[in-house]
């Protein structure tokens, strides 16, 4: 017997859910305002021709591509991958990436800002009796999960460091996840380490490990408390987008309830 768990967020305006400047809007078209567009179609039709005098519900989206819920390509990272090679977009990246076995680490214990390293994902990995495998969805849960649509959401949880994206990508994992707003460290949190050191292979260094191997990850995760270590299949397709640096998806777990532990 199968179970689904839902692990994206519902795209939705007024919550604080990304920086200003890219928040989400959504404007909402009720059956009683849209009656004309169909009439539109339709040379002589009125709208008490209309059941209820009602047309469609629509909606008008502004969005950007890492609203929601969304998988980075690795053109999103550097505009290079795998040591110079031209990085490939959403609408370029393999499907066979976005299926495949999930394991869950567990770093809800790491304080907000802390930068994961090797070691950490080692440890975990010992802790919950995973070896990784080529091909498996590596899915973080972080502090910033049990944030998300509060005011704080933005500055919770832990990142994962370049040392230990390259440790998993050395061994073949090609997508990763958080249920946090960066696979990196919240920039508010960079930001005061950098005023002390000036030192700028700490920004963004988890995203720019695509730069010796191409990899992608996903973002704005949800629910990834209520899924066992490991013993699923994470389904994290993305919106095709010409040359985007990213897509919205519906990413899922699907569990075999025999198989879970």
């Amino acid at each position: 017997m199968q179970r689904f768990i839902d692990l994206s967020v519902t795209l939705e305006a007024g919550l604080p859910s990304d920086p200003a400047f890219m928040l989400p809007q959504i404007e909402y078209f009720q059956h009683d305002e849209t009656a004309d567009q169909i009439t539109s179609f339709f040379p002589g039709l009125t709208v008490d021709d209309l059941p209820g005098r009602e047309g469609w519900a629509i909606e008008k989206l502004t969005l950007w591509t890492h609203n929601g819920t969304h998988l980075d390509a690795p053109f999103h990272h550097h505009s290079t991958m795998n040591g110079g090679a031209h990085a490939i977009t959403i609408d370029e990246v393999p499907l066979e990436w976005c299926f495949a076995p999930g394991v869950k680490l567990d770093f809800r214990h790491f304080p907000d800002g802390y930068v994961a390293t090797p070691r950490d994902v080692e440890g975990e990995l010992l802790r919950i009796g995973h070896e990784l495998r080529p091909g498996d969805i590596v899915l973080v849960n972080t502090a910033a999960g049990g944030r998300y649509g509060h005011d704080d959401y933005l500055s919770r949880g832990c990142g994962v460091g370049r040392a230990a994206t390259e440790w998993l990508l050395e061994r073949g994992i090609r997508v990763t996840g958080t249920d946090a707003w960066s696979w990196d460290a919240p920039f508010s949190h960079t930001a005061k380490t950098w005023a002390e050191t000036h030192d700028p292979s700490i920004i963004w260094e988890g995203h720019r490990a695509s730069m010796t191997t191409g990899y992608c990850h996903m973002e704005k995760l949800a629910n990834l408390d209520l899924l066992p270590s490991s013993g699923y299949q994470v389904s994290c397709f993305p919106f095709k987008i010409k040359g985007a640096s990213a897509g919205f998806i519906r990413a899922v777990a699907i569990l075999d309830e025999a198989e879970t532990k």
